[in-house]
C-alpha cells in the first residue's frame, strides 16, 4: 500500500507539455506525478482537450491525443490553447467548441480532480508567462476561487527556470525558455550567499485571507533584473516546417509529424548531412514523402527571421539589464529551458552570441515546474514593472494635454520611496483635479504577424505608446479655488506589494487630501 503525501503541488500549464510535480512537506525530493490515461510520462501531460457537444465528454491528456484524428476533431480537438488565453491579439480555431480560456479551465479543473488521492494537497503552487501575464493571472485567480486549497501561490515562468537548477545563492543568470508558444528571455538576481536564505515565493491572498502572513521568516526578494516574452514558439517552428513542402496546409496531422521530425533533428545523434524521411498529409488519404535535413531545418528556422528576432529580444534584455548596472560580465550562468532550446542551431547561436558564460541545459520539461516547487511561501519575489504607468497633464505653453512618467518599464515593486509630483492648475477658477493614468508599453505582439494563417516575424520593432486605463478617473477636490499655472496639489505614487499603485494627495499647504487605490498594475 502507497503511503500518503501531504505538500505542495506545483502545476506548470504549458502549450505543448503541462508539468504536475508534488513535494512531500517533509521530504526535500519531489515527484512528477502520475495519472493513468493522462500523463505521457511521469509529471507530463500533452496540453491537450477533447470536448464533445452534446454529449459533454472530456478528455485531457494522452486520452485526448488519441482522439485528435477522430472525425469533427477541429470541433472537438483543442490544443495550443493556452498562448491565447488572456491574449486580445490572436485568434482561435473559429470552429473549436470551447474557446481559450473554457478549455484552459476545463483542461484545469479536470486534471485537479484526477489527482491521486494520496496526495493531500496543502498548497498549490502555479505558473504564469509573463507576455500575456494580465490577463492569464486574471484567469487563474477566477479559476482558484473555488478550488479546496488552503493556500495558492503564483510565479512567473522565467523566475521559476531561474531557481529550478542548482546555482550558487546571490548569483545573477540569464534564462532563455523557448517553449511551445512563446519565447521569454530574463536575467534575476538570486537572493542569498553570504549566509542568506534563497527566495521563495509570495502567496496570492486566497479566499479573502492574507496567507503571505503565515510565515514566521524574515522576507526576501529575488530580483529580475530584465525579462522580454514574445508569442512565438515550437508550434510556430512545426508550421514553418510544413509551410516549407505544403504551402496552405489544412490537415492537423501534418504539424504533428512535423514536431516529431523536429524532435529527431534536435538529438544530437543525427549527422549534419543526412536527410530523414517525413510523411505528410497533402490531400484526404494520400500521403507524400519528403526528406529533411538539419542544413534545411536551419535554412527554415534563418528564412523564417527566428535567429534575428531572438537577435532582438536579447538586445532589449540586456540593455534593460545595463539599465540596473548589470552586464553580460556579472551573469553566472545562462539556463536553457523548453524544448525549443533543444535545437542544435538555438544553442549554437547563444553560445556564439555570449561565449564567456557557462550554459546550463536542465531537463527543458521539467525545470519550470520544479522551480516553482523550490519557491516555498514566506518570501515575496520582487518583481519589475513590464509596462511604464504615467499621469496625463497639460503642457500649458503649447496648450495640449500630455503623458507624464511615474513609474518606467523595467522599475521595481513594490516600490520603497514614493514618487513626488506637484500639479499647477490648467485653467483659473480650477477647484478640481483629474487624476488620469495611463500605461506605456512596447507592443511586443506586432513582432509575430501572421500571413495566410502562418506565423511570420516582422523585422522592425514597434515603438512606444501610452493607452489611457479604462477607470474613471479620481477627482480632487480643493477648498480654494486656483488659477493657471499656481502650485496647488501635491502628489504621492507608490506601488503596493499587492499590485496596486496608490497616490496620497496634500494640498499645497500640506493638508491631508485623501489617499486612493488608482487600481492594479497589471
Amino acid at each position: 500500500m502507497e503511503e500518503n503525501l501531504s505538500g505542495t503541488l506545483a502545476i506548470d500549464l504549458g502549450n505543448t507539455n503541462t508539468v504536475v510535480a508534488f513535494q512531500n512537506q517533509k521530504d526535500i525530493n519531489t515527484v512528477l506525478v502520475e495519472i493513468p490515461n493522462i500523463t505521457s510520462s511521469p509529471g507530463v501531460i500533452p496540453s491537450a482537450v477533447w470536448f464533445e457537444e452534446p454529449s459533454k465528454i472530456l478528455k485531457i491528456g494522452v486520452s485526448a491525443l488519441k482522439m485528435r484524428d477522430n472525425s469533427n476533431s477541429d470541433l472537438f480537438f483543442h490544443s495550443n490553447f493556452k498562448r491565447l488565453i488572456g491574449n486580445p491579439i490572436e485568434k482561435n480555431n473559429q470552429k473549436n467548441i470551447l474557446k481559450p480560456a473554457e478549455c484552459g479551465e476545463k483542461f484545469f479543473k479536470f486534471l485537479w480532480a484526477n489527482i491521486p488521492q494520496r496526495y493531500a494537497i496543502k498548497r498549490l503552487v502555479l505558473t504564469a508567462p509573463i507576455d500575456t501575464y494580465k490577463g492569464y493571472r486574471e484567469w487563474l485567480v477566477n479559476l482558484c476561487g473555488n478550488i479546496s486549497v488552503d493556500e495558492v501561490a503564483l510565479v512567473d515562468e522565467p523566475t521559476a527556470a531561474s531557481l529550478g537548477i542548482n546555482v550558487p545563492f546571490g548569483s545573477k543568470i540569464m534564462t532563455v525558455d523557448i517553449g511551445g508558444s512563446t519565447i521569454d528571455m530574463n536575467i534575476v538576481k538570486i537572493e542569498g550567499g553570504e549566509g542568506k536564505s534563497g527566495p521563495i515565493a509570495e502567496l496570492l491572498k486566497f479566499k479573502g485571507n492574507d496567507v503571505s502572513s503565515i510565515s514566521k521568516q524574515k522576507i526576501k526578494c529575488a530580483e529580475i533584473i530584465g525579462k522580454i516574452g514574445s508569442k512565438i514558439g515550437g508550434k510556430d517552428i512545426d508550421q514553418w516546417i510544413v509551410d516549407y513542402f505544403i504551402p496552405n496546409n489544412k490537415f492537423v496531422i501534418n504539424l504533428l509529424k512535423a514536431e516529431e521530425i523536429k524532435c529527431k533533428l534536435s538529438s544530437s545523434s543525427i549527422k549534419y548531412e543526412n536527410k530523414y524521411p517525413v510523411k505528410f498529409l497533402i490531400e484526404e488519404k494520400l500521403e507524400k514523402e519528403f526528406y529533411l535535413s538539419k542544413e534545411i531545418f536551419e535554412e527554415i528556422i534563418v528564412n523564417n527571421n527566428l535567429i534575428n528576432h531572438l537577435n532582438f529580444l536579447l538586445k532589449d534584455l540586456l540593455n534593460e539589464a545595463r539599465g540596473k548596472f548589470c552586464t553580460v560580465d556579472d551573469l553566472s550562468a545562462i539556463i536553457l529551458v523548453g524544448g525549443g532550446t533543444q535545437i542544435p542551431f538555438i544553442k549554437e547561436w547563444i553560445t556564439k552570441k555570449i561565449p564567456k558564460i557557462e550554459i546550463k541545459s536542465p531537463p527543458p520539461i521539467e525545470s519550470i515546474a520544479l522551480g516553482a516547487l523550490a519557491m516555498t511561501p514566506g518570501v515575496k519575489i520582487k518583481d519589475i514593472l513590464n509596462k511604464g504607468l504615467s499621469i496625463r497633464l497639460f503642457n500649458k505653453k503649447e496648450q495640449k494635454h500630455f503623458w507624464h512618467p511615474i513609474f518606467c518599464k523595467g522599475q521595481t515593486w513594490p516600490t520603497e520611496n514614493p514618487f513626488k509630483l506637484i500639479l499647477q492648475a490648467s485653467q483659473n477658477n480650477q477647484q478640481i483635479f483629474e487624476i488620469i493614468i495611463g500605461e506605456t508599453k512596447k507592443e511586443r505582439e506586432y513582432d509575430v504577424i501572421f500571413e495566410n494563417g502562418l506565423p511570420k516575424i516582422s523585422d522592425h520593432q514597434s515603438e512606444e505608446e501610452t493607452i489611457r486605463w479604462n477607470k474613471e478617473p479620481l477627482k480632487i477636490s480643493l477648498k480654494n479655488k486656483c488659477n493657471i499655472g499656481d502650485d496647488n496639489l501635491t502628489l504621492f505614487f507608490k506601488i503596493s506589494d499587492k499590485a496596486d499603485l496608490l497616490v496620497k494627495c496634500l494640498d499645497i499647504n500640506d493638508e491631508f487630501l485623501g489617499e486612493y487605490n488608482l487600481g492594479k498594475i497589471f
